[in-house]
């Protein structure tokens, strides 16, 4: 059987991270390059390499030279950080997606994983139990560039027969690094000062519900789908995907059962428009019926696992 080689765009990122160990752990470590614009402050057991996505001669050299297979692209400029320079997020999220794709046709790559993002949602979709086919029109240039990207998923599959693979994450919760600059990170930020013992200024109102998702679920989903049979699959621009629906008013009381001198303030800035123009839960009916998507998290069961490893970080012990 054919070893993968397997790349890894924007490793050092949020789910970058998390996700090259769990591949490493799946296909051996010697089989997984990570790569990024730069080095990561702390290296991890693995090879590793300095890459710009956006320079396609640079990526087609290190896809040739490792013989990959398959290539997780995870590098962007999220919704937060791109509404400060819209043009340069839009370049850089598009000019290295269409690198990606066309590196993967020229060489034949096997797999490719895009990760798209409810910021594709825009006010016009349905609030409540957003559809997978529901109308895009996002408000953000991160949503903007995540629709494009994936409808050249969907292209470059119908015409050219690769096999592009992509979820919608919704924010997505970890203790294993940190957040890079999205609408959702309040819901990182938030157990790093519980166990601190740090009040929060919070950037979103206290009743803002928006979908969420525990990193394990997370990078157990992405690698669900890219295990399923090709057959099973019946969309092509990117599923949606959901865990949980939470309020900051109420991550902050479920962090108060172990932690209950624990305050917040809340301070709405820019990031509440945008919060205000996305889903408060979505509907992945299709992940599930097609690859046997299920969560395993729920608001409460994250938290206990956020402030135990939060605590073992920071020398804190939290709860009993």
């Amino acid at each position: 059987m054919k070893q993968d080689n397997i790349l890894v765009i924007g490793a050092n990122g949020q789910i970058g991270a998390v996700l090259t160990e769990a591949l490493r752990e799946a296909y051996g470590t010697d089989h997984v390059l990570a790569t990024d614009i730069r080095a990561a402050e702390t290296a991890t057991p693995g090879p590793f390499e300095i890459l710009d996505a956006c320079n396609g001669a640079a990526l087609n050299e290190i896809v040739r030279r490792w013989r990959i297979t398959q290539i997780y692209h995870l590098a962007a400029i999220l919704s937060a950080r791109g509404e400060e320079n819209p043009l340069w997020a839009w370049n850089l999220n598009m000019t290295s997606w269409l690198n990606v794709l066309k590196t993967s046709l020229d060489n034949g790559v096997a797999k490719v994983f895009y990760p798209s993002s409810i910021a594709v949602f825009g006010p016009d979709a349905v609030k409540q139990n957003t559809p997978q086919d529901a109308v895009l029109i996002p408000t953000t240039v991160y949503g903007i560039s995540k629709v494009a990207g994936e409808n050249w998923a969907n292209y470059y599959h119908h015409k050219y027969g690769l096999d592009v693979r992509s979820l919608r994450y919704p924010g997505i919760i970890g203790y294993q690094s940190d957040p890079g600059g999205g609408t959702t990170d309040y819901a990182v930020h938030i157990y790093h000062y519980a166990v601190k013992g740090e009040p929060y200024e919070c950037f979103l109102r206290a009743d803002t519900a928006l979908p969420m998702l525990y990193m394990p679920d997370a990078i157990r989903a992405t690698l669900e789908l890219m295990e399923a049979p090709a057959q099973n699959l019946s969309v092509r621009t990117s599923y949606n995907l959901a865990g949980m629906t939470f309020t900051p008013a109420e991550v902050a009381a479920s962090i108060q059962k172990y932690l209950p001198d624990f305050q917040v303030r809340y301070q709405p800035d820019a990031r509440q428009k945008i919060a205000d123009s996305w889903p408060a839960s979505i509907d992945d009916s299709r992940a599930r019926h097609d690859w046997g998507w299920m969560p395993q998290y729920n608001l409460d069961a994250m938290t206990r696992d956020m402030l135990q490893h939060l605590g073992e970080r920071y020398g804190r012990k939290v709860g009993g």
